[in-house]
């Protein structure tokens, strides 16, 4: 949980009486693609997707992760990383009496960490993206983004030419069949969905070798703390970014046991900002206290 004071006074847990659904997939499977018919399924008011505020397929509030070059902007913009932003979507959502969001991500962790970030309650449904589609269509889905570099908005094209037009690529147009009253059958709908290309998807992900990044590792905590001896640095990667964890010796007398979350947001804001490496995590791991 972040502390308050990254908040207005106001904004502080003002949703406690919304209810929040969550869509998980890996990135790719289509979820953007099937967000608006969960959300009539549901009823759901707004849909959090990709760093942007959605309703009835209008952009509220927030940017799209999918306008940044490089694919690390791309997911602190979609975890809403920066205040102003997530400032903006949560004074949206407090003005218009919401009841039920839907929020995309890529597992339960970042569904939540989003929540979080805008103050929202923990999700109470979780919907899977193998739950919707079928395995057919969710390879289908992976393709198209990872060969085509293709991504689906969830909005008509006409709000994404207005905001993005530099990312606009196509539009899908889906012609579904909704329930009538009793005895005059079934009514057609139209929904629109925008297909983009991020600038990111061109360039491809930003990768840095493990060797590279604990090197990294090893400068940033000795310029920390020149005491602290580092007896082990094991680097795992996956789609939203690296996690370490990191095994150290710390001399008696050291108080670094009550700055230990200190030491984790050091390394996890110098790297970030010199090599635009994201750290999702970082465990540190006190082995011994030496004499």
């Amino acid at each position: 949980m972040f502390p308050e004071s990254l908040f207005p006074f106001n904004l502080i847990f003002p949703f406690k009486k919304i209810k929040v659904f969550a869509l998980i997939g890996n990135s790719g499977t289509g979820k953007s693609f099937r967000a608006k018919l969960i959300a009539q399924k549901y009823e759901i008011d707004y849909i959090i997707d990709d760093g942007l505020l959605i309703r009835d397929d209008r952009i509220l509030a927030g940017h799209s992760a999918k306008k940044e070059k490089t694919f690390m902007a791309a997911i602190k913009v979609a975890l809403f990383d920066g205040k102003a932003h997530r400032d903006e979507v949560a004074k949206k959502l407090q003005s218009g009496k919401t009841k039920r969001i839907l929020i995309l991500g890529t597992s339960e962790k970042m569904v939540n960490k989003i929540a979080s970030r805008l103050q929202l309650p923990a999700p109470s449904k979780i919907i899977k993206i193998e739950d919707i589609a079928s395995q057919e269509e969710i390879e289908r889905a992976i393709h198209t983004r990872h060969i085509e570099g293709k991504h689906v908005i969830p909005v008509p094209s006409i709000e994404i030419k207005r905001s993005y037009p530099n990312i606009f690529f196509n539009a899908i147009k889906i012609l579904r069949k909704k329930k009538g009253p009793v005895g005059l059958g079934a009514t057609p709908s139209v929904h629109e969905k925008s297909v983009v290309r991020p600038e990111y998807s061109k360039r491809g992900k930003v990768i840095i070798s493990q060797a590279a990044l604990s090197q990294m590792v090893i400068h940033c905590i000795d310029e920390y703390n020149k005491n602290i001896k580092i007896k082990k640095i094991v680097v795992k990667d996956d789609e939203m970014g690296y996690r370490l964890v990191i095994t150290i010796d710390v001399p008696f007398g050291t108080q670094l046991g009550g700055n230990i979350h200190e030491l984790q947001r050091y390394l996890i804001d110098n790297i970030g900002r010199y090599t635009g490496i994201l750290i999702e995590e970082v465990n540190i791991i006190i082995d011994k206290i030496t004499q």
